[in-house]
């Protein structure tokens, strides 16, 4: 792919981009605004830079920062530092994916739609559900849409929030709320998990229930008891999970969810600092007419052939308001379809492979590290949470002057694990690794 350089704008080329629509000078052209509207001092702006010296200055700037070439990471909580193969990086970089927008005209769009019907369907295949949208902003947005989805299809308006779904997940749910006209509960963890005795006397009267798999702390929730507890109380069960738990965990429609949402960044994208990321939210049929976003379905043309097709719209531009589920402008094809090209890329073999991988290295830790660990007995799948003896924010500044970033202070979010700190293992961790991270930490 040939890519122009940036040209800057000559005084020449001024001069005949005015003449052209037949005035003499840029004063000219700003003739009708009055003069008392004018500015005609100078900005307080420092003077310009060339190329080379702006490209300096943004590398001197960006050296500030930190990242997984620098610290040797065991970070989670939501972000992860999982390897993204290189082709993925190239083959988003085709002009035909780098430049695309929204298929609006199918006839001119055929190799974007059928990209994204077939992210649809890896999105199907990996939760278990029957119907994908062509993706969201991310995560938290997701399972606030979610969250709507089940108040129109339920005509309830109560939503039962696991409080070991990740903090800020909840906290775009609350924001979203007074909107939606929805009413929040929080139902407490005990010991690292939900109760789902107590997830059913909350989700009494609720549209939905939203817990996480495997959830904030790093441990697995009795998701299917949790998933029949919301059934009996005619709630949607709304799981939010990780995809690449999914090569070694059920599907949430295996055990009975009505919607699969999550953030995609595990799948195929780079931790960027925290975004941007996609999100993706998958349903059964039933409720496929009230699923914000796109939908892109497969047809024939006019010739017999196979097509692709935006069969379903449900943002407000395109039907009426009070109809409508969705106001965002676009979604996230370009990453989703990161997502889908590295999960082609592992199959469902290595999708197993990095599963266990990464449970193995985290168990592998647990024992070497031999921390008390704040919720025991947990069976956990890629983090874990210990239990210090000072204040984990004290520990991550130590461990990072020693180049190593342990993990998350839950006492960030959680005022009673001010102690605890969240360690997470992908596949790009090793053993000698863990043994630097227990060096760090004075173990």
């Amino acid at each position: 792919m040939t890519q122009l350089p940036y040209l800057s704008l000559t005084e020449g080329d001024r001069d005949e981009m005015l003449a052209a629509i037949g005035v003499s000078s840029v004063d000219e052209l700003f003739r009708d605004i009055p003069d008392a509207m004018r500015f005609r001092g100078e900005l307080d702006l420092e003077p310009a830079l060339s190329e080379p010296e702006i490209v300096a200055h943004l590398t001197e700037l960006a050296e500030r920062n930190a990242h997984t070439g620098r610290e040797l990471s065991f970070l989670g909580a939501g972000i992860y530092d999982h390897y993204v193969p290189a082709f993925v990086d190239a083959m988003l970089a085709r002009g035909e994916f780098l430049t695309a927008y929204t298929p609006y005209q199918p006839e001119m769009s055929q190799g974007v739609l059928q990209a994204i019907f077939e992210y649809q369907t890896a999105i199907c295949e990996l939760t278990g559900m029957e119907i994908s949208n062509a993706s969201g902003y991310d995560g938290p947005s997701v399972t606030a849409d979610a969250c709507y989805v089940a108040k129109h299809a339920t005509g309830r308006s109560k939503v039962a929030l696991c409080e070991t779904v990740n903090p800020q997940v909840r906290q775009v749910v609350k924001t979203y709320a007074p909107g939606f006209g929805l009413e929040v509960v929080e139902v407490s963890h005990r010991g690292g998990v939900t109760d789902p005795d107590e997830l059913r006397d909350a989700a009494r009267d609720a549209a939905c229930v939203v817990f996480q798999q495997p959830n904030f702390f790093g441990c697995l929730e009795p998701a299917p008891e949790l998933a029949a507890a919301a059934n009996d109380a005619g709630a949607l069960p709304i799981a939010y999970v990780d995809p690449l738990s999914l090569g070694v965990l059920e599907a949430p429609g295996a055990y009975g969810c009505a919607i699969a949402v999550g953030e995609g960044q595990p799948a195929g994208n780079p931790m960027a600092y925290g975004g941007p990321h996609y999100g993706f939210l998958a349903v059964r049929d039933d409720y496929v007419r009230r699923m914000p976003g796109r939908i892109v379905g497969e047809t024939t043309d006019l010739d017999g052939q196979r097509g692709f097709v935006l069969t379903l719209q449900t943002r407000e531009q395109h039907i009426r308001r009070e109809k409508a589920t969705h106001n965002i402008t676009t979604n996230q094809t370009l990453l989703a379809l990161a997502g889908l090209m590295y999960l082609s890329w592992l199959g469902p073999q290595g999708l197993r492979e990095i599963g266990e991988t990464c449970t193995a290295l985290a168990a592998h830790a647990k024992e070497r590290l031999g921390l008390e660990p704040a919720f025991p007995d947990q069976a956990t799948f890629k983090e874990f949470a210990v239990r210090l003896d000072r204040p984990a924010s004290d520990a991550i500044r130590d461990a990072r002057a020693k180049g190593v970033h342990p993990g998350y202070a839950l006492g960030r979010d959680y005022a009673d694990l001010d102690d605890a700190l969240l360690v997470c293992l992908t596949e790009r961790r090793t053993v000698a690794d863990v043994e630097r991270l227990a060096e760090a930490l004075g173990r």
